[in-house]
């Protein structure tokens, strides 16, 4: 049995047991990648999944909830948030960053692919990263790395830690900018939210 992501939010606020079964089986093998893809084990993907899906429970529970993306997109991006916060508290590192948000797909039609993140979404995105300098692009490719701001300051060359602070800044302002004066966002079909950690 299918179910639709009304359906899903539905399950979760009533704690069915059938619909809980059916995201597990349906999502956790995307999630299961996500982790042990970086830095992770099984054991970090079974409590990060679990985790996820009970924010979900509390943001629904409060009310007034509203789906702004698929579910599947909706989960995916609140267990990296988690694990990122995770990483970070563990002082690692994301292996893989630069694939994160378009090369974890569990197969391959451009179904699934669009369920994930639009392609539309994902064009704007790399248009608009693709027109910033080299050096923008660079630092904001290293943060995502998790790289420290010592770490980054030596690698660009720049003259302190404070500095890279206010380059990744300034970088990310101009990329979001960009972004956000292109009719696509205006038409909702850009949701911010999918690169927060920027």
């Amino acid at each position: 049995m299918e179910y639709l992501d009304d359906e899903i939010i539905s399950g979760i606020l009533n704690k069915d047991d059938a619909a809980l079964e059916y995201i597990y089986n349906k999502y956790y093998p995307m999630i299961q990648h996500l982790i042990t893809s970086n830095s992770g084990n099984d054991e970090d993907a079974k409590d990060i999944f679990q985790e996820a899906v009970i924010v979900i429970f509390k943001k629904i529970k409060l009310g007034n909830f509203k789906l702004t993306s698929t579910f599947k997109t909706y989960l995916y991006s609140i267990c990296k948030n988690i694990w990122l916060k995770e990483l970070e508290r563990r002082k690692y590192k994301f292996e893989n960053i630069e694939n994160i948000d378009t090369d974890i797909i569990i197969d391959d039609s451009l179904e699934n692919i669009d369920e994930y993140i639009t392609d539309t979404r994902k064009r704007l995105f790399q248009r608009y990263f693709a027109t910033l300098s080299q050096d923008c692009q660079k630092v904001l490719i290293l943060f995502l790395k998790n790289l420290s701001l010592k770490e980054i300051a030596n690698i660009m060359g720049y003259k302190s830690d404070k500095y890279a602070k206010k380059r990744k800044y300034q970088c990310k302002e101009i990329l979001f900018e960009r972004i956000q004066a292109d009719p696509k966002f205006k038409e909702g079909l850009y949701d911010e939210s999918d690169y927060e950690n920027l």
